[in-house]
């Protein structure tokens, strides 16, 4: 490790991932339109200012490089066996899958990092988030020289207060969300187990495999935009975020039900899902940009005009909170739908250094563009801006409001 400044693996399961990541996994596994595809993901940081990133590159390569090393365990495969929606035949695909450093392409662009996964789909995506989780780790210890866990856990204990000497929060929840943002694996850890502990009522369980396997936690998560994104090179245009949703459906038969909303904006979304079709067959929606309050409005009017009573259904917040934010959305919402949320930076993150605002998102399939617009400019992500404004026109989107991303 001559060229690097971390001695250890930051990665070393490959349970150690988002589940949504598995469940969308299996998803394309089954699809017949995906066999075939071959797609490009792309490295982002949307708050690098100051910060030379590419002084990491030797110690991401070591760290992918030992990722391809590893394997599912038969211990990890019999866990993920007992979830009832996972099939047998996708289990024994996991049993010989590994990672190939051949799909990964990094290199300095002045101070910034070029890192893209271009490959066969089956075999680059679950890349996204143990690369995310990597970069996130390094820059806490090569950047930021670690972190002060007496402030860290100083700010934890701050968070669980509000729990237990503030108002009366019965009936909020949480999700832990954070592992492609966290501070690092080892104070994940020690989150997640202070939270079981101390906060059992309101801390429902995690977004990574291998806490919750190793925790006894409810594993959490359905699905991100790149199911979404992909369906645009296998669909009329028009059409794909219904393909996508029917697409689940196909594969889950109404489990891991919730719905992703902001691939082409909440109210294309609207468009395409206001049938009591989906409406019944989902659990409920996933906000993720945007204002969350117009959002859970449309939310529960889309409900109501397919007459299906919202406390049956639940809508989950996701978009950069934090937990005075997360209680004053779920006052807003209260006793109108039932209401959960997933905390990621601000709860595994939060430690006193500057976290980074890190993404890999997908960026072409069969060698086109792909895109998300969102309900919130800054989170578009594509390389094209003719195909983003074309896009946009047939969600119904003014094209001359959507931009790129820089």
């Amino acid at each position: 490790m001559s060229n690097t400044k971390v001695d250890r693996w930051l990665i070393d399961s490959l349970m150690d991932i988002d589940f949504y990541k598995i469940s969308m996994l299996q998803a394309f596994y089954h699809a017949a339109e995906f066999r075939l595809v071959n797609v490009q993901w792309k490295f982002a940081c949307r708050n690098k200012e100051g910060l030379d990133l590419t002084t990491l590159i030797p110690d991401i390569e070591h760290q992918l490089e030992h990722l391809c090393t590893l394997s599912f365990t038969d211990e990890e495969l019999d866990y993920l066996a007992k979830m009832s929606f996972i099939k047998p035949d996708f289990i024994e695909f996991l049993r010989i899958f590994k990672l190939n450093m051949k799909f990964i392409h990094i290199h300095s662009d002045g101070e910034n990092i070029n890192l893209r996964f271009d490959g066969p789909l089956l075999h680059v995506s679950l890349f996204e988030i143990y690369a995310l989780s990597i970069i996130s780790e390094l820059h806490t210890y090569i950047n930021c020289g670690g972190f002060d866990l007496f402030v860290a856990r100083e700010k934890l204990a701050a968070k669980i207060a509000l729990f237990k000497t503030g108002e009366d929060l019965t009936g909020l929840n949480f999700i832990d969300f954070g592992t492609r943002r966290r501070a690092s694996k080892q104070w994940q850890e020690e989150v997640l187990k202070t939270l079981k502990t101390e906060l059992p009522g309101a801390f429902l369980g995690t977004s990574c495999v291998h806490f919750a396997r190793t925790l006894d936690l409810p594993a959490m998560g359905t699905m991100a935009h790149e199911w979404f994104q992909s369906w645009q090179a296998v669909t009329r245009l028009a059409e794909a975020q219904k393909a996508a949703l029917e697409g689940w459906v196909r594969e889950y038969r109404g489990r891991l039900g919730i719905a992703l909303t902001d691939c082409y904006s909440m109210d294309s979304f609207i468009r395409d899902f206001d049938d009591p079709y989906f409406g019944k067959l989902y659990d409920g929606l996933r906000h993720d940009s945007g204002c969350p309050f117009v959002w859970g409005e449309k939310a529960i009017n889309l409900y109501h005009r397919m007459d299906i009573d919202p406390l049956e259904k639940t809508l989950v917040f996701s978009d950069s909170l934090d937990f005075p934010r997360m209680i004053e959305i779920w006052k807003r919402f209260k006793g109108r739908i039932k209401v959960s949320f997933g905390i990621g930076t601000n709860l595994m993150n939060d430690v006193g250094n500057v976290p980074l605002s890190i993404v890999i998102k997908m960026v072409s399939v069969n060698g086109k563009p792909v895109a998300k617009i969102s309900d919130e400019p800054g989170k578009s992500m594509c390389e094209d801006l003719g195909y983003l404004q074309y896009l946009a026109s047939q969600y119904g989107i003014d094209p001359t409001t959507v931009k790129v991303a820089k």
